[in-house]
């Protein structure tokens, strides 16, 4: 089945180009799915219902990779998620096909572009803050985890792989900044509270 995906991010915009360019490319019309959302934002509905759609030999079709996302990294998770449920992804105008050895030569490329990307924000981290240690520098404007980063604090903090310290420490972060990005829904208490003993008369 070929299942396709198009996204506006905001609701002025209109997604009939991608919706003509999926049917051309064979789409049905019942099977394509519009979401109104930021590349960046978390949860997207109707992307979330075509990952559930999605079965084995099935073909993903989108008219470009931002419109998957605007993140290397998060397309490279999708990728890996995609090739081992053995479902295909077409990007039409990148002319982009994961059935084709070229289009997994592209994805294994964005694998190498996610890990380049990661070592280099790692590197500015460490000269920004060395640099900013040499001149006395402290304060200024609170540093933001991204996305990536603040998952994973939320994750390493719940399954109490690291305290908050060294999840800060690893980004390079204030403890104020980690404990600001923790879902205080999601997040499991440290230590039970203490119980009041009465002492006997």
């Amino acid at each position: 089945m070929l299942i396709g995906y198009a996204r506006v991010l905001t609701a002025d915009q209109n997604p009939d180009h991608q919706i003509d360019a999926l049917l051309r490319a064979g789409v049905d019309r019942d099977h394509i799915h519009v979401d109104t959302a930021s590349g960046t934002k978390a949860s997207r509905p109707k992307f979330d219902l075509v990952m559930q759609l999605l079965r084995e030999g099935d073909t993903l079709k989108v008219t470009r990779l931002d419109r998957l996302s605007r993140s290397v990294l998060h397309l490279v998770t999708l990728g890996a998620d995609l090739r081992e449920r053995s479902i295909g992804l077409h990007v039409i105008e990148q002319d982009i096909d994961t059935a084709t050895m070229e289009g997994r030569a592209m994805f294994g490329m964005l694998s190498v572009l996610a890990e380049l990307q990661r070592e280099l924000i790692v590197a500015n981290t460490n000269d920004g803050l060395a640099s900013a240690r040499a001149r006395g520098r402290v304060g200024g404007r609170r540093p933001r985890l991204t996305e990536d980063q603040a998952a994973l604090a939320q994750r390493l903090y719940n399954e109490r792989e690291k305290t908050v310290q060294q999840i800060a420490d690893m980004f390079g972060a204030p403890r104020s900044t980690v404990y600001g990005h923790l879902d205080k829904t999601k997040t499991v208490p440290r230590q039970p509270k203490k119980s009041t003993i009465t002492k006997p008369r």
